[in-house]
C-alpha cells in the first residue's frame, strides 16, 4: 500500500499503480499553484496531468484543444474512469449546449473541453464570465508559437482570455517543441524555466528507417513492408501521405493487393471519417492511408508500423505522426519512402500562405475605410475574398495589427439573432413583472417574426430602448433555458479599436509584407531542414533528438565503442544512409500553351472586375495553389489550372518571367 497520498489518488481515481514519468512532478507544482509546461513524448500521458489535477481543485478545469477528435478520445477516457467532463462544440445543438452550461454551473461538470475559436462566441463568453475557473489547459501548446511548425494566430490571444477570465493556473501541454518553441511557450504565460518539466523525447521502441525509393517503385515496396508486418500476425498501422487523391489511390492499391486498408482524408464526410476511425480502433480495419487529417486523438496501442509515403510537413509532424506507433512499449517500425518529388508540394501550401503586398494594402485600406468612433468591424469571409487572402492567413495578418498596436480585439458578435417562441409572448411576459417584463415586451416589439422565426434588430432595440447588447444577449440565454424559446445566431463580427495614427504609418503595409516574407522563408528553410534530416549520415535517433533539445540523449546519449553516437535501431546505424532524388524531371508545358493559359486567367479575372492580376497569381494558377479569388471566379475549371503542379514554385515564376 502506497504511503504517497498522490498516488494513492492515482489509483483511486485511475485506477494506475505509478505515475510515468514527469507526471507527478507537474501535478505537484499545480496543486502548490505554479503553473507548469510539460513536454512529454507522443503517448506518454500529459493529458493525465490536467485530468488528475482538475479532481483536487476547487472548481472548473477549462482545456483549450486544437482538434475535435482530441476531445472526445480524452472525454471517453474521463467518462470510463466515472469523472465529469464535456465539451462545447460544433457537433452539439442548442439544447444539448444548454443542458452542458447547465451542468457546468451547478459545479456537476468539472472539466470542460472547447477549442480556441469558442472565445470569439459572444454566447460562450456571457456564459464563461460568469464561471470560476481553476485552472486553464492548453494542449497541443506548440499551437501558440509562431516559432512552432502548427502556429495558429487565435492561441496568441490566449494569455490574455487568462488574464479577462482571471484564471490563476495555467497548464500547457505539448510533445514537440525545439529550444525556441519551448522558451516562446513559456514567456508568453510567464512561466518559470524550473517549472517547465521535460522527460526526453527518445522512445527506444521506435525504429526509424528512411529509403530512398523511386515512385515507380513506391507501391510495391510500400506492399511488402505491410505484408511483412502482417506476415506473423494481422498488425495495425497508418500510411502518411500529402494528398487526398494519392490516399485514395494507395488504399485502393493496397486492398486490391489483399491488404484491409482505407483511406482518410478530410474530403471524406464527417459521419464516414468517424466511422473509419472507430473501425480503425476495433482493429476492423489494418491499414488507414491518410492525411495528416488522421492521427490527433489516436491512442491505438497496437500500432506497429507508420509509414511515410510521401514526405511529411516538416520534422515536428514527423514526430508526432511516427510516435503514434508502439504505444504498448513494443517495437515499432517508422519508415520513410523518401524522395523529392512532393517537395514542390510542400513548397506550394507555404507559397499559397504568403500574402501579396497589394492584398495587405486593401486590408489596411478597408480597416481605414470602415472604422467608426476609432472602432472597426470585421467578417472574416467577406474580407478574405474581397483581399484575395486565406482565412487563416488573413486571422495571422489580423494578429500580427494587435501585436504591432494598430487594432485591439474587443468582442465578437452575431450580427443575426434569429428567435424561435416555444410559447406565446403573453405566455412569456407573465413570468416577469415591471421593468424587466417591459424590457422583453421590447426585444419582442423589435423582432421581425415571419411564420416561426423572427430577427432581432439591436440597433433599433437600442434606439427605442437604450439597453446595451450584452443584456440582451443574457436574456435570450436565460429564456433558451427556461425552454421558453429556440435561438439561432449567425455572420459572426469581430469589433476592434483601431489607432488612427498607427494604422496611417506609411511604412506599415511594407512592414507586414516583410513578416510574411520572412515566415515564409523560415517555412521553406523547415522543409529543407527535414530533406537534411533525411539525408543525415549520422545517428537519426540522436539527431532527432537534437533537434527537440532533449537534453538527457544530448548529455548522455548512447555511444558506441567508436565513441560516435549510435542507437542501434535506425537505418543510418544499420549502415544505410538515404540520398534523395527526384524520380523523373517533370515535363513543362509548351511556352506558347503556358503563355494561353496565363492569357485565358488575365482576361477571364478581368472580366470578373479584377483588374491587377499579378505574376504572384498566375504562378499560383499554374501551381494549382488554391486562392479566395480562385474560388469565388471559378477560376479552377480553366484550361492550365495545376498545369504546373509537378514544378517548384520559384521555377514557376522564373519561367513566366522568361516568357
Amino acid at each position: 500500500m502506497s504511503t504517497d497520498p498522490l498516488a494513492t489518488l492515482l489509483k483511486q481515481s485511475f485506477g494506475f499503480d505509478q505515475f510515468r514519468p514527469g507526471q507527478q512532478q507537474t501535478i505537484s507544482q499545480l496543486l502548490l499553484g505554479r503553473s507548469s509546461l510539460a513536454i512529454f513524448p507522443t503517448g506518454s500521458g500529459k493529458s493525465l496531468c490536467y485530468q488528475f489535477t482538475a479532481l483536487q481543485l476547487p472548481n472548473l478545469t477549462l482545456v483549450v484543444s486544437p482538434l475535435l477528435a482530441l476531445m472526445k478520445d480524452q472525454l471517453a477516457f474521463l467518462s470510463a474512469n466515472n469523472i465529469s467532463a464535456a465539451s462545447i462544440d460544433s457537433t452539439l445543438n442548442a439544447q444539448q449546449s444548454q443542458q452542458i452550461m447547465q451542468r457546468v454551473r451547478s459545479g456537476d461538470i468539472k472539466i470542460l473541453m472547447v477549442s480556441v475559436e469558442r472565445f470569439k462566441n459572444e454566447r460562450f463568453r456571457q456564459f464563461i464570465d460568469s464561471i470560476s475557473i481553476s485552472m486553464l489547459v492548453i494542449d497541443e501548446a506548440h499551437c501558440i508559437s509562431e516559432w512552432g511548425h502548427n502556429f495558429r494566430p487565435d492561441y496568441l490571444k490566449l494569455p490574455s482570455y487568462q488574464r479577462q477570465l482571471n484564471i490563476p493556473l495555467v497548464l500547457l501541454l505539448t510533445a514537440t517543441a525545439t529550444a525556441g518553441v519551448k522558451r516562446d511557450m513559456a514567456k508568453k504565460f510567464a512561466i518559470g524555466e524550473e517549472d517547465i518539466v521535460q522527460t526526453g523525447f527518445y522512445r527506444a521502441n521506435l525504429a526509424l528507417q528512411v529509403e530512398a525509393v523511386h515512385s515507380s517503385a513506391k507501391g510495391q515496396r510500400l506492399q511488402q513492408l505491410i505484408q511483412a508486418q502482417q506476415s506473423s500476425a494481422q498488425t495495425s498501422g497508418i500510411v502518411y501521405v500529402t494528398l487526398q487523391k494519392t490516399a485514395e489511390r494507395v488504399a485502393a492499391d493496397l486492398a486490391t493487393a489483399g491488404i484491409n486498408a482505407r483511406a482518410y482524408h478530410a474530403g471524406i464526410a464527417d459521419e464516414q471519417r468517424q466511422l473509419i476511425q472507430q473501425q480503425f480502433m476495433a482493429d476492423e480495419i489494418d491499414v488507414v492511408v491518410a492525411t495528416i487529417a488522421f492521427g490527433m486523438g489516436i491512442d491505438k496501442p497496437n500500432i506497429r508500423f507508420v509509414i511515410h509515403y510521401d514526405l511529411p510537413k516538416s520534422i515536428e509532424n514527423y514526430s508526432q505522426e511516427i510516435g503514434r506507433a508502439g504505444r504498448n512499449g513494443q517495437s515499432a517500425e517508422c519508415y520513410t519512402l523518401a524522395n523529392l518529388d512532393s517537395l514542390n508540394t510542400l513548397e506550394n501550401f507555404v507559397y499559397g500562405d504568403t500574402p501579396e503586398l497589394h492584398s495587405i494594402t486593401y486590408v489596411l485600406q478597408n480597416i481605414a475605410d470602415e472604422v467608426t468612433n476609432q472602432q472597426w468591424e470585421l467578417q472574416l469571409y467577406g474580407l478574405s475574398n474581397a483581399s484575395n487572402i486565406r482565412q487563416l492567413t488573413l486571422k495571422t495578418l489580423l494578429v500580427q495589427l494587435e501585436l504591432l498596436g494598430v487594432i485591439q480585439a474587443k468582442y465578437a458578435y452575431f450580427a443575426e439573432f434569429k428567435i424561435k417562441l416555444l410559447c406565446s409572448q403573453s405566455e412569456i411576459l407573465k413570468r416577469f413583472n415591471g421593468e424587466r417584463q417591459q424590457f422583453l415586451q421590447q426585444v419582442f416589439d423589435h423582432t421581425a417574426f415571419k411564420k416561426v422565426w423572427g430577427s432581432l434588430n439591436f440597433e433599433s432595440l437600442y434606439q427605442a430602448y437604450g439597453c446595451e447588447r450584452s443584456r440582451v444577449v443574457a436574456a435570450l440565454e436565460y429564456l433558451v433555458e427556461q425552454q421558453l424559446i429556440e435561438l439561432q445566431s449567425s455572420q459572426m463580427t469581430e469589433v476592434f479599436s483601431v489607432d488612427i495614427d498607427k494604422l496611417s504609418s506609411a511604412e506599415l503595409g511594407q512592414q507586414l509584407y516583410q513578416y510574411f516574407s520572412d515566415k515564409e522563408q523560415k517555412e521553406l528553410a523547415r522543409i529543407q531542414a527535414l530533406v537534411d534530416f533525411f539525408e543525415k549520415d549520422s545517428c537519426l535517433t540522436y539527431n532527432l533528438a537534437e533537434y527537440f533539445d532533449d537534453q538527457q540523449i544530448i548529455s548522455h546519449g548512447f555511444v558506441d565503442n567508436q565513441g560516435a553516437k549510435n542507437c542501434g535501431h535506425c537505418s543510418v546505424c544499420s549502415g544505410r544512409v538515404a540520398k534523395l532524388q527526384y524520380s523523373a524531371k517533370s515535363a513543362w508545358p509548351e511556352s506558347a500553351q503556358l503563355q494561353q493559359y496565363v492569357s485565358t486567367l488575365r482576361q477571364h479575372l478581368q472580366e470578373n472586375g479584377l483588374q491587377q492580376v499579378s505574376i504572384d497569381i498566375c504562378c499560383r494558377f499554374l501551381a494549382g495553389i488554391s486562392l479566395p479569388i480562385f474560388t469565388k471566379f471559378k477560376v479552377r475549371k480553366l484550361a492550365g489550372f495545376g498545369s504546373c503542379e509537378n514544378q517548384r514554385y520559384a521555377e514557376i515564376k522564373q519561367h513566366l518571367q522568361q516568357t
